[in-house]
């Protein structure tokens, strides 16, 4: 899963990643800044190296990380310390694979500008994937992706808010494919706020699928609208895509994204011994995009056994 919340106890954002990703299929996930360079050791020690799942990070532009539900993580741009967030990232490498930086107003006030503008020199300095989540921005869709290079992500593909991958004519907007073309890649990331099955068909529609299907799940949408990662995977099925297809966007794709597809995301020689057997369920199924719209779909999946390098973690 290549967009959750899993700092538990620090983060307000924070699930029980073993109770959660792990039990319903997803042995690997990767936490997108829920912590920054001030709360990263706490992370690692509480989370990353005591989970039974196999948990990478992203660290936030913002020395702070998600620690608060009414104080946007970049609304003091003091927040920012790109020689501590370096000296971090390098001391991690192993499980620390990139930057995050959330652009939405309400998060980096009117900072948009010169984060985008650190957080590019910030990755252009250590050759990392800077992650993004754009919608409700003063800072256009057009000039996040001029800062966007090759193999970074724009998650939040198919959310219904300002600054979105369509026009307002519900057309893909020219910047978008243009991003797309140059290597920039995108990621759903469902969440509370920011899937919309309006947006989603349009897209696809237009032959814009997002190369990464993920859940962006935490506290707030665990027991709706999101669950887990295979609803999300089906709702794409509901959508027109295939099983296969759906299922690759969710595990081989993401771990190519992240440069880590030689131990997970499928299962190869030398890799990891991680396996999810779910029952594909039929009959009639509400899903629900994050504005709570309902659409019956005529699939499920279930998990049934999870294997977590070679051990069984549910049966």
């Amino acid at each position: 899963d290549l967009h959750v919340h899993v700092y538990e106890g620090a983060s307000h954002y924070g699930i029980d990643v073993d109770a959660t990703c792990l039990q319903t299929g997803a042995t690997t996930v990767l936490d997108l800044g829920s912590a920054g360079a001030w709360t990263f050791s706490g992370f690692r020690r509480s989370v990353i190296d005591v989970a039974q799942a196999r948990v990478y990070a992203l660290l936030n532009l913002s020395t702070t990380g998600m620690v608060s539900p009414v104080v946007g993580e970049l609304e003091d741009i003091r927040n920012v310390d790109n020689a501590l967030t370096s000296k971090v990232l390098r001391a991690n490498r192993d499980v620390v694979l990139g930057i995050k930086l959330r652009m939405s107003t309400p998060l980096v006030g009117n900072n948009g500008a010169e984060a985008l503008r650190l957080a590019r020199e910030l990755c252009d300095d250590l050759s990392v994937p800077l992650v993004i989540h754009p919608g409700n921005s003063e800072v256009s869709i057009g000039q996040i992706l001029e800062h966007m290079v090759a193999g970074d992500v724009l998650t939040h593909a198919y959310h219904g808010n300002s600054e979105g991958s369509l026009d307002e004519n519900g057309k893909i907007r020219a910047e978008v494919r243009a991003a797309a073309d140059r290597g920039v890649l995108f990621d759903v990331g469902h969440g509370r706020g920011s899937f919309s099955w309006d947006v989603a068909e349009r897209a696809l529609g237009q032959g814009f699928v997002a190369n990464t299907i993920s859940s962006d799940l935490h506290v707030y949408n665990l027991h709706g609208p999101v669950f887990d990662l295979a609803t999300t995977v089906m709702k794409f099925v509901h959508l027109g895509l295939s099983l296969d297809d759906a299922i690759a966007r969710a595990t081989l794709h993401p771990a190519r994204a992240m440069g880590v597809a030689d131990e997970v995301g499928g299962l190869t020689v030398g890799g990891a011994g991680d396996v999810a057997a779910f029952a594909l369920e039929e009959g009639q199924f509400a899903f629900y995009d994050a504005a709570d719209v309902v659409r019956t779909a005529r699939q499920r999946l279930v998990p049934k056994v999870v294997v977590k390098g070679g051990t069984v973690v549910r049966r």
